[in-house]
């Protein structure tokens, strides 16, 4: 049975974590658009309650859930709203609130190693692409040096999928072939006619992938205004993902 959320470092992180992304001025999410979550031990992650404003998120509008169970339920196949909806109260641990069925979503992508926290978000910017003909011009390359140190290369641009627990079994599906061709995970996961999820090692991490995700979207949004975007060569995108100096610059960035 659910109880009231105790405070912690982990709880502080992801409040802070939430209310930067609720930034009205940056545009990233407005209402109760948008959740958060971080991993808080082997097993257990914190994320937002549906319905909570990012904005103004305190301590009540957060849950802590059993990742295992979540999982659980993603392998399990198709199940009716009303089943998700009983499996996300028993899987409750702590907080008094609903996750989100996005939350679903959150457990699969904190199974990536070195995944700690995740910012999910519906930046204008990015949804401006995202909603129109062109979304796979955010996969096609990388236009300039600070977007790879900052987003890695490979990012995966997903088809709309009912949110809840279909797109959570897609991503699933999706991530496992991803880390199949690349060796890794994608920081950053698209969603068509959706919005974003930024996957960092840190709640830093997360919030600046979306940051530089949303620059990147204003610079594709005016290459097509005036023509098509020039990517980067292979080569050079690759130089730039192992630079020594590059490596050192995005440790410090993800640390904060």
């Amino acid at each position: 049975m659910s109880t009231e959320m105790k405070p912690s470092d982990k709880l502080t992180e992801i409040i802070n974590l939430s209310r930067a992304i609720g930034d009205p001025q940056l545009d990233f999410v407005i209402l109760a658009e948008g959740n958060t979550s971080v991993r808080t031990s082997a097993g257990q992650m914190l994320v937002k309650a549906s319905g909570s404003n990012m904005t103004t998120a305190g301590e009540q509008d957060f849950v802590e859930v059993d990742l295992t169970a979540f999982m659980d339920l993603v392998n399990a196949g198709p199940a009716s709203d009303d089943d998700v909806a009983s499996m996300l109260a028993a899987a409750t641990i702590e907080g008094l609130k609903r996750p989100s069925v996005e939350s679903l979503l959150h457990a699969v992508c904190l199974q990536m190693p070195g995944v700690n926290a995740i910012a999910h978000t519906h930046p204008t910017p990015v949804n401006a692409v995202l909603c129109s003909d062109r979304a796979s011009c955010l996969t096609e390359g990388s236009m300039f040096p600070d977007q790879i140190v900052v987003m890695g290369q490979n990012p995966l641009l997903v088809p709309y999928v009912d949110p809840g627990l279909p797109l959570a079994q897609e991503i699933h599906t999706r991530l496992v072939a991803h880390v199949r061709e690349f060796g890794t995970h994608p920081k950053v996961i698209y969603l068509q006619n959706h919005g974003m999820f930024a996957l960092g090692a840190t709640a830093e991490e997360a919030l600046q992938i979306t940051v530089m995700a949303v620059k990147c979207a204003r610079v594709l949004l005016g290459a097509l205004s005036i023509g098509r975007p020039t990517f980067l060569s292979h080569q050079n995108a690759d130089r730039i993902h192992t630079r020594p100096d590059e490596n050192l610059r995005r440790g410090i960035l993800a640390a904060g």
